[in-house]
């Protein structure tokens, strides 16, 4: 053939536009409420008047497989041509599909649409509120086609039991378990919020990470882990490790509060760190300070962040400070950041987004790191690379008050 009758619609074409529906998801939304697109007609790009003088024989080809292809699932439409030399002849002019079923069946989708029509009639025996939810997501569903069984055996429980207080381990149903509700906790939130009542859903909470929150389920318990820098502080006898873990509740009631706190991210550090009166240390985590902002005592006491000098580094003081705004930093400085300047390594991906909170200092230094003025650079130093006689000398000056 031709490159130009190459431009002629052939069957495959025609298959290749209700692919394209298919993949919209607007072939199986038609199963949901009967929205009917059919009889639908397809595009046909037919031979022009002068081809088919100068083509005829392309042309008569072309339309003979069209002809041919009637039988999978478009009917065609012949045109009269009349053409002042090969005289009258009729071509194909329009190409539809009259049925949703003669779609299914043009696109090899006949299996698929049988199963997806299985989850239409489960669901509309079962849970009816969800039906807008297939027709907007139907090809999602259709994936899911194999445990959407049990998801509506969730949502059913869950119906049941509305904010049941229980950790997801509790949920006793046949063939579901804690893994298959985790694993599928997004697709089960948007079905929850099409079918529970208002009252069972706390809309505050959003998201995987607010999932059992938003639907009344018990959270794993937030820890803190800490060291009593003053032996006195501990809460067991004198000796024993300062080390521990405790829940979150019992931190937010930690009596007698300590004068200072210091956070460190390093664990070594947190191990190493030195005895300090009247003092406490915590193991930082990262960007998740969820489990101290709470501890309404920590507003009363003297707050210092220790972190890598980097981007992320300062990152991390910004978020702890929307939650504690007095927290101050200590080794994050300039001085520190050249005083060990063999000892620096490459950032591999420096955040560039504005910090808000950081002091006229730090904002200074970030600017450097973050758009990479010191020698074209993004330095990190890592707070264990830092000598631990610096160390020393840093906490001793915040304790007498020269720092």
């Amino acid at each position: 053939m031709s490159e130009r009758a190459a431009t002629w619609t052939t069957p495959a074409d025609l298959r290749a536009q209700l692919q394209r529906l298919w993949e919209r998801g607007d072939l199986l939304a038609c199963l949901v409420d009967a929205q009917d697109l059919f009889p639908l007609r397809l595009t046909l790009r037919a031979p022009t008047s002068g081809e088919l003088s100068t083509r005829f024989d392309e042309v008569r080809a072309w339309a003979q497989q069209l002809m041919e292809g009637e039988g999978a699932g478009y009917r065609l439409v012949q045109r009269e041509v009349r053409h002042r030399i090969i005289g009258r002849n009729s071509l194909p002019g329009e190409a539809w599909v009259d049925t949703l079923a003669n779609a299914f069946r043009f696109a090899g989708k006949v299996r698929e649409a049988g199963t997806f029509q299985t989850l239409i009639d489960n669901t509309r025996a079962r849970e009816p509120a969800l039906l807008p939810w297939l027709q907007r997501q139907s090809l999602r569903a259709l994936a899911l086609a194999g445990q959407w069984s049990r998801l509506l055996d969730v949502l059913a429980w869950l119906r049941a039991h509305p904010r049941p207080g229980l950790y997801l381990r509790q949920v006793d149903l046949p063939g579901i378990d804690s893994k298959f509700i985790e694993g599928q906790r997004a697709v089960l939130a948007e079905l929850f919020d099409l079918a529970l009542a208002p009252e069972a859903i706390d809309s505050a909470a959003s998201g995987v990470a607010g999932f059992n929150r938003r639907y009344g389920f018990r959270d794993k318990p937030q820890r803190v882990r800490l060291r009593f820098l003053d032996r006195r502080l501990a809460l067991w006898p004198s000796g024993a490790d300062p080390d521990c873990t405790v829940l979150q509740a019992a931190f937010t009631q930690l009596s007698p509060a300590p004068r200072r706190v210091f956070i460190t991210e390093n664990e070594v550090n947190f191990l190493a760190f030195p005895p300090v009166e009247d003092s406490l240390l915590i193991f930082g985590a990262g960007y998740g300070f969820d489990a101290l902002a709470q501890a309404a005592w920590l507003a009363r006491c003297s707050v210092y962040y220790w972190g890598d000098i980097d981007t992320h580094g300062f990152a991390i003081l910004d978020q702890l400070r929307s939650h504690f705004p007095h927290v101050r930093s200590f080794l994050m400085d300039r001085e520190t950041l050249f005083a060990h300047r063999p000892l620096w390594t490459e950032e591999p991906q420096p955040t560039q987004r504005d910090l808000p909170r950081l002091s006229a200092d730090e904002q200074r230094l970030f600017d450097d790191l973050r758009w990479r003025r010191l020698d074209g650079l993004a330095p990190r130093l890592e707070q264990e690379r830092i000598g631990f006689r610096q160390v020393e000398a840093a906490v001793a000056a915040i304790v007498n008050g020269s720092a």
